[in-house]
């Protein structure tokens, strides 16, 4: 079979917040091919990557995704590496390309599991996919009251491991962060684990990530993730051999699998933390999954949106025992809990299971993707080359 069509669909809440939820907006991917539809999502600017998708040809190198996936086959998963192969050789300098196909190739691998019969995991290679434990991921409060008292609602909901992340981490005083780091801890419990994303607040700068060391290890965080931003690997490993059993983690931002190839080998990570959406699909994200095994580097989904794109980020190391970890979005926008038909609730244990139908398991709900579309248009020298297309 050929891929016949590729339909974006820009969906948002009525009002995008100036806060770290990056479940506010969404880019849903469509594919069609021999008959069948395969669901895809980008975590990324949605209409910077529908231009990537349709924008004119700039040289050799430049050219639109869309040149490079449209009348493809489609049957095999061999297939689907060759395509992403392809949009990377094709666009090499259309940077937004690597969101863009982050959808388009969830998509495929969702279409072609369909088509198969099996799950997206099976495809990869893996006999069966191990459950992991579901740790909720949440903003920190603006104080540590509220701070405690969200560690307080995720640990009576069930989850035994919270991560905390930016809102005022890490931009006020050290003695604000320990006071945000200790309210957390107070409220997990003894037993909770207690995890710290810093949103690259600190650039590069060592000093001030050193500064909040003796906090973290006085509350026993089990990782500080993204203290520096992706390329800083220098600032990551100086920090590491400091930390004192403190592990870093990051790799969300990476882009390629080279990018994350890099953090693996030079960034002293204890986790790399690889997002479907972004890397360019399930493709680099199980390359870069089965690579940090072999290097001894603990692999972690990253996603902060759908339960469609939960599903897609679970599937390149559905098969690893060893990497028994799931960023859960546990406080999304009501964009992100309406999207998906099929919600992954963790058991009564925590655990998250990767769905075992045909592709990933999880299907968009075609009302919700109405009311939260955004018509939109693109045009060039009078062409219209995008409009939000029917559901």
């Amino acid at each position: 079979m050929k891929i016949e069509a590729v339909d974006f669909f820009y969906l948002s809440m009525p009002e995008v917040r100036d806060i770290g939820d990056g479940s506010q907006d969404a880019l849903l991917v469509r594919v069609a091919a021999g008959g069948l539809v395969g669901w895809g999502e980008c975590e990324a600017s949605p209409l910077a990557s529908i231009a990537a998708w349709n924008c004119p040809m700039s040289h050799s190198a430049c050219k639109p995704v869309s040149a490079s996936v449209l009348g493809q086959p489609i049957d095999s998963p061999d297939d689907i590496r060759r395509i992403n192969a392809l949009v990377r050789a094709n666009s090499l300098d259309l940077l937004q390309a690597d969101h863009t196909l982050s959808g388009i190739d969830v998509a495929l691998w969702d279409l072609l599991g369909k088509r198969l019969g099996q799950p997206v995991y099976r495809l990869l290679g893996y006999d069966r996919a191990h459950p992991k434990l579901a740790y909720a991921s949440v903003l920190f409060g603006q104080t540590p009251e509220l701070t405690f008292a969200k560690a307080r609602t995720q640990r009576q909901a069930g989850y035994r491991a919270v991560k905390f992340g930016w809102g005022p981490f890490g931009r006020g005083s050290v003695e604000d962060d320990a006071g945000q780091l200790h309210a957390a801890r107070e409220g997990l419990g003894d037993d909770g684990v207690l995890l710290v994303d810093a949103g690259t607040v600190w650039g590069d700068d060592v000093q001030y990530a050193r500064q909040r060391l003796p906090a973290l290890q006085a509350c026993r965080a089990q990782w500080l993730e993204e203290p520096f931003v992706s390329g800083a690997l220098e600032s990551y490993r100086q920090l590491a051999g400091e930390a004192n059993g403190l592990r870093m983690a990051g790799g969300e931002g990476c882009h390629s699998f080279y990018q994350a190839k890099n953090m693996i080998d030079y960034a002293g990570l204890g986790y790399i933390q690889i997002d479907a959406g972004r890397i360019g699909g399930i493709t680099p994200a199980h390359q870069a999954a089965e690579y940090a095994r072999a290097k001894g580097v603990q692999f972690v989904n990253h996603t902060f949106t759908t339960h469609l794109a939960l599903s897609a980020s679970l599937q390149p190391y559905a098969g690893s025992a060893a990497d028994d970890l799931s960023e859960y979005p546990a406080e999304p926008s009501p964009l992100a809990s309406d999207l998906s038909c099929g919600a992954l609730q963790p058991d009564g244990d925590g655990y998250v299971h990767v769905p075992d139908g045909g592709g990933l398991g999880v299907e968009p709900n075609l009302g919700a993707v109405r009311r939260y579309l955004v018509d939109a248009e693109i045009r060039v020298s009078g062409r219209i080359v995008y409009r939000t297309p029917e559901i």
